[in-house]
């Protein structure tokens, strides 16, 4: 049995250069977008490490890139592999899998998202847990969404969508008001899986937000990437 109410699952991908963040290639090789995404990921896992509202969870793909995971995760995480055909198949699989552990509030969020305040991950879960049968979204700047979080497994919410596009969000939220589900939105924020992407970061950058990008700021300055002076950012 879990020893808290939350858990808060981060699904991310082995940094196989080839395997993500592919849409930053060119200008960047394959070898440099994995780089980045290994960068962007620790620095979240760094992060997630020092959360004690929830039991923490690390969702990996691909299936036999556990210990690929485990090294950058350690034993603060529990490891489930993601299982399922395509996006919306993989987190209900995990949401229902998390709540059938005993756990009352179900968060799952993106691996690359860097900064992301834990203030916004703990308004997520102060909203589940004030209200029965509740969804909480996270909007991204590309029209879907960062982090979902549910209390109750609810698997239509994600069947028979369609996925990356800029119409995620509008979709899900128009297939919660057609199901009559409460829901809540969450400030937004943004990942990075395009140049205009590393834009938007080095206008965001703040002394809080640098201390928590370490890794990431390192690695776009090896890349030779334009942060924090704004502009074509590679």
């Amino acid at each position: 049995m879990p020893t808290r109410a939350n858990a808060l699952a981060i699904m991310a991908k082995a940094p196989i250069p080839g395997g993500v963040k592919t849409r930053l290639v060119p200008p960047l090789t394959c070898e440099q977008a994995a780089e980045l995404y290994r960068a962007v990921l620790e620095d979240q896992l760094e992060q997630l490490a020092g959360v004690e509202f929830a039991e923490r969870y690390l969702a990996y793909a691909p299936a036999d890139c556990e210990a690929a995971l485990r090294a950058l995760g350690g034993a603060v995480f529990g490891y489930l592999p993601q299982r399922g055909a395509d996006l919306g198949k993989r987190m209900e699989s995990l949401c229902v899998d998390l709540l059938g552990f005993g756990h009352r509030n179900v968060i799952i969020m993106g691996s690359d998202l860097p900064g992301l305040p834990m203030e916004v991950v703990g308004e997520a879960f102060t909203k589940l847990s004030s209200a029965a049968e509740h969804v909480v979204l996270g909007p991204s700047r590309d029209g879907g969404y960062y982090l979902i979080g549910m209390n109750h497994p609810r698997r239509e919410v994600f069947a028979d969508m369609t996925w990356s596009h800029d119409r995620v969000l509008a979709q899900t939220i128009a297939r919660l008001e057609q199901l009559d589900i409460p829901y809540s939105l969450l400030p937004a924020w943004f990942d990075l899986d395009r140049l205009e992407d590393l834009d938007h970061l080095a206008k965001k950058i703040t002394p809080a937000l640098r201390s928590r990008l370490r890794r990431t700021l390192v690695c776009l300055e090896n890349l030779g990437c334009q942060v924090p002076s704004a502009g074509r950012s590679c």
